[in-house]
């Protein structure tokens, strides 16, 4: 892990074609602006893990699937 210390309207540039403005400052909390090209997905810390518990949860390991409902192929 970086750890950087950095001061409003100063920037920090990741790769060629991110870039994460400082915007302000006021004690515990920090205001950011990311530019980045749109295919690239931004989440906030809390919403991503929520994303990763929902696709764990929604995974059914393959030897517990009941296909029985389907009907067979020829």
């Amino acid at each position: 892990m970086l750890v950087l210390t950095r001061k409003p309207r100063q920037k920090i540039v990741i790769g060629d074609d991110i870039v994460v403005n400082i915007v302000e400052v006021q004690g515990d909390n920090v205001r950011l602006a990311i530019d980045a090209p749109r295919n690239v997905k931004i989440y906030r810390g809390e919403i991503y893990s929520a994303i990763q518990d929902e696709n764990k949860s929604a995974a059914v390991p393959v030897g517990k699937l009941d296909l029985s409902g389907l009907p067979k192929l020829k």
